[in-house]
């Protein structure tokens, strides 16, 4: 049908269809004389009206004023959250077919809620299979259009931690850092009390600090994140901020600490039904005791551990979930010699991978070196170590960068070459921030992108 078809028309149109004359149309609340100018276009109906006459003639309020039927957004709703359920249960492909069948029924004005939480889980769809471009631009774009007409809370907070992630995983930290550091500020300018989102988000923050080495203000974050977490009653809060404190303790050389909140933390997830969110905070519990100094026992422990976390991400994880399990897995079995495994493990995570996630895949390459070092396969070990020192430093991850160019400068040197061990070295100390006092500064790669010329 036509959709300069006026009110009226629409209106006559569908009393002839029904085979009601105007007086029955009218009956009992209007008269026959206000149908016919109604039907001529020389009155327009009131919202209470339209109503009546809808219901009388079949349709809806909005059919009688546009020609579109509106959708029931209670059976959306229902649409809605079953699509969630399905990605939270790891059927990305699913789901994104659900979000996408509900957006098409949404108008992104009249239905501004449901159309935003829909456009999010179709980007949150395309972040849990590592199509982190794709996620980004669908995140960027739902959050310049909402910018004049901001969401819910909940939806804003939902958003920022995605597109968080997805700027971590792709290597852009600074962006990451910007976008989080902009919504926090905008929380406490509102006063409001603290939530599970706005720790939730909090605890993203502590994470993308501590990963570009700012332990500092990732150390103040995360006091913060853990006072708020208490003062609310959701036990899932405290577990993440009680996670990421841990992350960060542990950088800071405090294992002991930092296993004593982790394990808080698994007890607190252990206690809630969500598999995915268990067996990640079990990856981290693992990771803890794996760079602590175990003993064999300990570190067979946490291997059986990431075991159980693979088996349970495969099906209901991310590829980031994924990755990160098999990267944990590897290093168990370099640590346990198994370095036939590890490198199966390592090689794993990377095919999962793809190319986008840079951070992710700059850990794999560090443990694939270390494992073809146990095989004493040099050359494989030093390529390794050279693609993860470069994914790292173009990510601004500048302390794991270092720690990647002193782990390739170990290689070298046990492979006899002094001289590249040496500059692999002195880029690491760059990285840490030292500056020649003689030189000043002069040992500087003379490449670009801050690698040395081999």
């Amino acid at each position: 049908m036509s959709t300069t078809e006026s009110v009226g028309s629409r209106i006559r149109r569908l009393r002839r269809a029904a085979g009601l004359s105007q007086e029955a149309l009218a009956q009992p609340d209007l008269s026959a004389s206000y149908i016919s100018l109604l039907e001529a276009g020389k009155r327009l109906p009131s919202g209470e009206v339209l109503a009546q006459l809808a219901e009388r003639l079949g349709c809806t309020p909005a059919y009688l004023v546009d020609g579109v039927d509106k959708p029931d957004t209670g059976a959306l709703e229902v649409e809605l959250r079953y699509a969630e359920l399905t990605l939270r249960n790891g059927d990305a492909a699913t789901a994104l077919t659900g979000f996408e069948q509900v957006l098409e029924k949404l108008s992104p004005t009249e239905h501004r809620s449901l159309w935003i939480s829909a456009s999010l889980g179709v980007a949150q769809c395309h972040e849990h299979e590592g199509r982190l471009e794709e996620a980004t631009t669908r995140l960027e774009e739902l959050r310049r259009r909402t910018l004049t007409a901001e969401p819910e809370l909940p939806q804003r907070l939902a958003l920022v931690m995605s597109l968080c992630r997805c700027y971590r995983e792709l290597g852009d930290l600074s962006h990451a850092i910007e976008v989080a550091e902009g919504t926090v500020a905008e929380i406490e300018a509102l006063d409001l009390p603290p939530t599970t989102a706005s720790v939730e988000l909090l605890s993203t923050l502590i994470g993308i600090y501590a990963e570009r080495g700012d332990l500092n203000r990732a150390g103040y974050l995360a006091s913060r994140a853990v006072d708020q977490a208490q003062l609310i009653s959701d036990r899932k809060a405290l577990g993440a901020a009680y996670w990421n404190a841990s992350v960060v303790l542990h950088r800071q050389g405090r294992s002991g600490e930092a296993l004593s909140l982790i394990t808080k933390a698994v007890a607190i997830y252990s206690e809630g039904d969500d598999e995915r969110a268990l067996a990640r905070i079990r990856n981290a519990y693992a990771a803890v005791l794996l760079q602590s100094d175990p003993d064999d026992a300990q570190t067979a422990t946490a291997r059986s551990l990431l075991e159980q976390s693979v088996s349970v991400l495969t099906e209901l994880g991310s590829t980031t979930d994924v990755a990160h399990a098999e990267t944990a897995l590897a290093r168990a079995n370099v640590m346990l010699g198994d370095s036939e495994d590890a490198v199966l493990h390592a090689e794993r995570a990377l095919e999962v991978l793809g190319t986008e996630h840079r951070l992710e895949s700059a850990r794999a390459h560090l443990v694939l070196a270390a494992a073809h070092l146990r095989r004493g396969d040099r050359e494989r070990a030093q390529a390794a170590c050279e693609r993860a020192a470069l994914l790292l430093e173009a990510s601004e991850a500048t302390r794991q960068a270092a720690f990647a160019w002193s782990e390739l400068a170990e290689v070298l040197e046990e492979n006899g070459e002094s001289e590249r061990a040496v500059r692999a070295y002195r880029e690491s100390m760059r990285l840490m921030g030292h500056r020649s006092r003689l030189t000043g500064g002069a040992h500087r790669s003379s490449t670009t992108g801050g690698a040395p010329r081999w």
